[in-house]
């Protein structure tokens, strides 16, 4: 889905008055969302932070534009007026479309902490499964979702100054086994996706090892704090505020570290120690 520039950018300045556009404050980053067809905004609007208010227009430059405009037999994916990634199909560009608008969000937060972590709520409290990209974060958190957990997200725990957990509520982006992500909104899982934020009762730092099964052993806060930091990304690690937030968010945790096999499997283990 790589774009090319040139032709294709000279082509979408001749659509961009036919536009659709709204507007999203996620945890203070304002994001303008347009397109040049009702089909691409309907694409935004159901994989755009699904649940959160949408506005008609905004008194303020955002802090980022992205959009999607159709170019006759293509989609192109735009970022401040640059294409991004392209396709035959709108729905194809979900995958790029929500690492950018990841990206956007993480670098405006303002008073709030993202650390790379799955996350659910099971009864009042939320577990953290922290791990970067490609750590099987996605297919774990939806294995929880099938057992009865309530969505928080699949990529980012999002802390405030306090250490509560705030949702995060993207779709998640799960691979089957296959290199491709593929969009996947909590409610196929059967899930409710929380808009309130929660006390961390857990932190799962769990390594995909198929020959290793289950075998996990407590570890003090102290790693478990260790552990978020490792996982912030690198635009926030730098905050003199952070470590607090993680001392807060860790100091009513349990934490666990160790290896995990089949996400069916993990998530009833983790349900068992929770629960």
């Amino acid at each position: 889905m790589t774009a090319s520039h040139g032709i294709a950018s000279a082509r979408i300045i001749s659509v961009m008055s036919h536009r659709f556009s709204f507007w999203v404050d996620a945890f203070g980053c304002v994001l303008q969302l347009s397109s040049s067809s009702e089909q691409a905004r309907g694409v935004l609007d159901r994989y755009i932070f699904p649940g959160l208010p949408r506005a008609s227009s905004w008194p303020q430059k955002p802090d980022a534009d992205i959009a999607i405009e159709e170019d006759g037999a293509e989609f192109h994916l735009l970022r401040a007026s640059a294409v991004v990634a392209s396709a035959t199909r709108p729905e194809e560009l979900v995958p790029e479309l929500i690492h950018h608008v990841d990206e956007a969000v993480v670098a405006a937060m303002r008073g709030r902490y993202a650390v790379h972590a799955g996350v659910v709520q099971v009864g009042e409290s939320a577990i953290l499964l922290p791990g970067m990209t490609h750590a099987g974060k996605s297919s774990l958190v939806a294995a929880l979702l099938e057992r009865g957990a309530t969505y928080f997200s699949d990529e980012y725990a999002v802390l405030d100054g306090e250490g509560l957990v705030h949702p995060y509520p993207r779709p998640l982006l799960v691979r089957n086994g296959t290199p491709e992500q593929v969009p996947k909104l909590a409610e196929t899982y059967g899930a409710y996706t929380s808009m309130a934020p929660a006390r961390v009762g857990s932190i799962m730092a769990l390594a995909f090892h198929p020959e290793e099964g289950w075998r996990i052993r407590p570890v003090p806060q102290s790693a478990g704090v260790m552990i978020l930091l490792q996982n912030t990304p690198h635009v926030l690690a730098e905050s003199p505020a952070l470590l607090g937030v993680l001392q807060k968010a860790a100091a009513g945790a349990r934490c666990w570290q160790g290896y995990r096999g089949d996400a069916a499997d993990a998530a009833g283990e983790i349900l068992r120690l929770v629960e």
